[in-house]
């Protein structure tokens, strides 16, 4: 009987240990499951903010009314807007202009067609909405030429339109991520008629310049060098001083050739709207949108500037800390226009505010209110010219 009893906790110790075993290998084989996961979610989040993307529909077309010249699409953020804008479609036709909102509901908004859409015309559901509003230069009714900015990457298209023939001082416009230059068409009526030569310019990985051995984006720390040859293309062509403007990336881009090229005693300012002035926020930003757990978008900036990751995102290591201009706030030689909607929609103005705050004597900041991202122009243009015209007034910067 004592040999019984003495055996019983023996063997019920066994199959404790045995069952805790198995529930450790679980919970680990879970954890390790886990990990794998965020590890795979992390990198396809890095590998998506570095890769060129083409335009993705974000609303669709319910209606057109022909004899109205009206179009009806699903109510977002952006469609619902007053002004004038521009839509992305396919079928007969691939670019529209759209004037003010005529009527709303809760899922729908008409607004005037300012393109005319005949009735043979056949458009697809799908759309996107766009703040271009000019998607080609002849539509400025201004003189222009196309040439080729030499890079080391290839050779780089842009726009010249011309100014004074005496001008010295040129402009030079970039263009966001996953844009094209006809982005920065709007801001050159304000150029021209102060007299100043206006250049936009493409960069690496952009549908109309070269591509990289990667193909994929810097974020503007290998794009800046892109833009610097637009630099030098203009010193050697009549400029004595350039003025740069970006807009969203090519807000990153421009603040880069600020910071880095040995033409810098050139630049007699710099123009910014809706910009990326530090990429950390925005990258947090667009992951709450997608909610991400935070942990995994900490991985995902941990994974963008880490060497060993670069084959996994295809991309090169992308200096997050270098790019982060507000941090660098005290490099800044250049005054600066800021201009940013406090309800972007996709880069925040919190970094933009911030650098507005660390450099009072060279940053103007114009905080605009409802005009969502790179819209400023087509939401409230009075202000968005009269500010840069009000501007380069105050920095006594002229064509000549």
């Amino acid at each position: 009987m004592t040999a019984s009893r003495r055996a019983a906790p023996i063997g019920a110790s066994s199959a404790f240990r045995t069952g805790v075993g198995v529930a450790a290998g679980v919970l680990a084989a879970a954890i390790t499951g886990a990990v794998s996961l965020w590890a795979g979610l992390a990198v396809h989040i890095a590998r998506k903010a570095v890769t060129p993307t083409p335009r993705e529909p974000d609303t669709e077309i319910v209606d057109l009314d022909l004899a109205a010249q009206t179009i009806t699409l699903t109510r977002t953020p952006d469609t619902e807007l007053p002004g004038r804008y521009g839509l992305f479609t396919t079928g007969t036709s691939s670019y529209l202009k759209l004037g003010t909102v005529l009527s709303a509901d809760a899922a729908t908004v008409t607004r005037k067609l300012l393109t005319e859409i005949g009735p043979a015309s056949r458009l697809s559901a799908e759309a996107a909405f766009s703040g271009w509003y000019y998607d080609e230069p002849e539509q400025l009714h201004l003189p222009f030429s196309t040439e080729l900015i030499g890079s080391s990457v290839g050779p780089c298209p842009a726009w010249l339109f011309e100014g004074e023939a005496d001008a010295t001082t040129w402009v030079i416009q970039v263009h966001g991520r996953g844009a094209r230059r006809p982005e920065c068409l709007r801001a050159v009526p304000v150029f021209s008629g102060l007299g100043f030569p206006v250049l936009i310019v493409s960069y690496r990985n952009d549908s109309d310049a070269p591509r990289s051995r990667s193909g994929r984006y810097g974020l503007g720390a290998t794009e800046w060098r892109d833009v610097d040859a637009a630099v030098g293309y203009a010193l050697r062509h009549g400029a004595r001083r350039v003025v740069l403007m970006g807009w969203s990336m090519g807000g990153a881009i421009t603040l880069q050739v600020a910071l880095n090229s040995p033409y810098r005693d050139a630049i007699a300012g710099i123009i910014l709207e809706s910009p990326v002035v530090d990429w950390r926020p925005v990258l947090e930003y667009q992951a709450r949108l997608l909610k991400v757990p935070d942990p995994v978008t900490g991985l995902a900036m941990q994974t963008l500037q880490s060497p060993w990751a670069a084959p996994l995102t295809g991309g090169e290591t992308i200096p997050l800390d270098r790019l982060d201009v507000v941090a660098r706030a005290a490099e800044l030689r250049h005054p600066v226009l800021l201009m940013h909607s406090d309800d972007d929609g996709f880069v925040p103005s919190d970094a933009s505010h911030r650098l507005a705050q660390a450099r009072p004597d060279l940053v103007t900041m114009q905080t605009f209110q409802v005009a969502r991202h790179t819209k400023l122009w087509n939401y409230d243009p009075e202000r968005f010219t009269g500010a840069i015209r009000d501007w380069l007034h105050a920095r006594s910067i002229t064509a000549h």
